[in-house]
């Protein structure tokens, strides 16, 4: 498996609401027909969040996640717009060995 990370920001978010860590991976999970899978949750900083999802293939799925965040708002977010996108062939790798590749 390997992985990819969104990372969040709260303050570019308009409305920083936590239950975004779930919505938002379970949203993906419906949209990519389970070929992208929740993997959990981690602070970055104290304003960020990372959303760690797994994958067979990471960069071939960046483009149905990037639809989808460009489709739905989420907690009323434009996510298209503040989040980053990072990933690496490595399962459930640590945030500082991911590559970042949106935006790019």
């Amino acid at each position: 498996m390997e992985t990819i990370i969104i990372k969040l920001d709260s303050r570019k978010m308009k409305n920083p609401d936590l239950d975004i860590r779930y919505l938002l991976p379970d949203a993906i999970e419906k949209y990519t027909d389970n070929k992208v899978c929740n993997n959990g949750y981690d602070y970055i900083s104290d304003t960020e969040i990372g959303i760690w999802l797994e994958t067979q293939d990471a960069k071939g799925s960046l483009d149905l996640i990037l639809k989808l965040l460009k489709k739905e708002e989420f907690c009323q977010n434009d996510l298209s717009e503040t989040a980053e996108i990072y990933i690496s062939s490595a399962e459930t790798a640590e945030f500082e060995k991911c590559e970042k590749v949106y935006p790019a």
